[in-house]
């Protein structure tokens, strides 16, 4: 299936990775000490992504999978917030909650249909956020590619193919043209760092409904392999993670020939691994899951932190957490702390500033967000305050949305939206976010 990288880290987190004997760990988390009031010019924003909120993306790889038989996902997107039309919307949520800036993506299936073939119309929709979003204020983080490719890119094989790189460059370079004047900071890639390395956490069973979604897709189209962009089974993981890591070398090329000033990073998913016991698997645990990512990322402007758990290693694997933790809406625990221990490891090995393009919680008790938000902004500005350079905090997500293979169930958004008049209706959490920037901004 095409699985959700949230749902992923929460379900390793919670213990589906590596069988492990129960052991007692302590649920309390220090209160992080007093750090000071976060930089005025600190970013403070919420995400979205294209596929996820926009609607009727018609031809992404994505929309093709939901809409097949067999089909893992548990619903078609469908008008997901249709936000395509309703982005000043958008933009307006976000403003209203005192935020600075927005996070969302460029979709490359509306953009280059086609392979080779441009819609200056298209260009000129997302060109007209990025401008909205300055008229209001909101600095325009824009991410390049949020998981979804062309219908016509996933039917070559996706990222498993030799020209990927030089294609996503190409797309990258096209619409920096269009776009990069505007545009904040950038991001190529999300969360390319799992690709690969589901199918070996992940229980078999799951691999068998993506294989013969796949199957099914490729067969439809009379292609060898169909491959999407946010794919769970992946025929040679280390070709496509080279392929990755080569199409984001390529695509900041590509950004920074456009416009050379303009900060580029990658956004990575990273759990705050936590050594349990001494001789535990943790060190390589990271070696397998973001090491190499953040090594290639020192040679960036930033890079970006997405984060939503944490996980405790042992001798063995993943220990268990504990019994009274809270827990987000498949079980898994929520732990505050875990952002600034994610973001104090990716500049520890990357040495470059951090922007946190991601960090939230999926569950429908907005208590637990709305507890959630201040203690992990506390512990990340005490990492601040320790000299780990973060540029900015990105919450996700700014509104309920499509959650891929799981459809609607799960909720992050600071906003619920009405699925029929797509009317969107603040959560108390939002007003606890607003409020805290307010209260612990310098200036503000």
């Amino acid at each position: 299936m095409a699985i959700d990288r949230r749902t992923f880290v929460a379900a390793t987190a919670a213990g589906l990775a590596m069988n492990a004997a129960p052991r007692a760990v302590a649920r309390t988390v220090k209160a992080a000490p007093p750090a000071g009031p976060f930089p005025a010019d600190f970013i403070w924003g919420a995400a979205t992504a294209g596929h996820q909120v926009e609607g009727n993306n018609v031809n992404a790889d994505c929309w093709l999978l939901e809409n097949i038989k067999p089909t893992a996902f548990t619903q078609p997107s469908g008008d997901a917030a249709n936000s395509f039309e309703l982005w000043r919307t958008d933009l307006q949520l976000a403003r209203n909650l005192g935020l600075n800036a927005y996070r969302f993506s460029l979709e490359w299936a509306r953009i280059e249909p086609e392979p080779g073939q441009f819609s200056v119309a298209m260009l000129d929709h997302y060109k007209a956020m990025i401008e909205g979003a300055r008229a209001m204020g909101l600095k325009p983080i824009v991410t390049f590619n949020h998981f979804t490719t062309p219908i016509w890119f996933a039917a070559r094989g996706g990222w498993m193919n030799d020209e990927a790189p030089q294609l996503f460059a190409r797309f990258c370079d096209k619409a920096a043209r269009h776009l990069a004047a505007g545009i904040d900071h950038a991001t190529t890639l999300n969360e390319p760092n799992l690709a690969g390395v589901l199918q070996f956490l992940l229980p078999p069973g799951l691999l068998d409904q993506d294989r013969a979604m796949v199957e099914a897709a490729a067969k439809k189209l009379g292609v060898p392999l169909f491959l999407a962009g946010n794919a769970l089974y992946q025929p040679d993981p280390a070709k496509v993670q080279a392929h990755l890591q080569a199409a984001h070398t390529q695509g900041k090329a590509a950004i920074k020939a456009a416009r050379g000033d303009l900060p580029v990073g990658v956004s990575l998913a990273m759990i705050d691994d936590q050594e349990a016991e001494k001789g535990s698997v943790r060190d390589a645990m990271r070696e397998k899951f973001y090491n190499s990512w953040l090594r290639l990322a020192a040679a960036d402007d930033f890079v970006g932190v997405q984060n939503y758990e944490r996980a405790l290693w042992g001798k063995t694997g993943k220990l268990p957490a504990p019994a009274d933790a809270r827990r987000n809406y498949i079980g898994a625990e929520v732990y505050p702390a875990s952002l600034a221990g994610a973001v104090r490891y990716a500049h520890q090995v990357a040495k470059v500033p951090i922007m946190v393009t991601e960090h939230g919680v999926g569950t429908s008790d907005d208590t637990v967000r709305a507890w959630m938000i201040p203690e992990a902004l506390d512990h990340l500005r005490a990492a601040m305050a320790d000299g780990v350079p973060v540029k900015g905090y990105c919450h996700w997500s700014l509104i309920d949305n499509f959650e891929w293979v799981f459809g609607y169930k799960p909720q992050f958004g600071l906003h619920s939206f009405d699925r029929q008049t797509f009317t969107r209706t603040p959560k108390p959490s939002a007003l606890v976010y607003r409020d805290y920037i307010k209260s612990h901004t310098a200036g503000a």
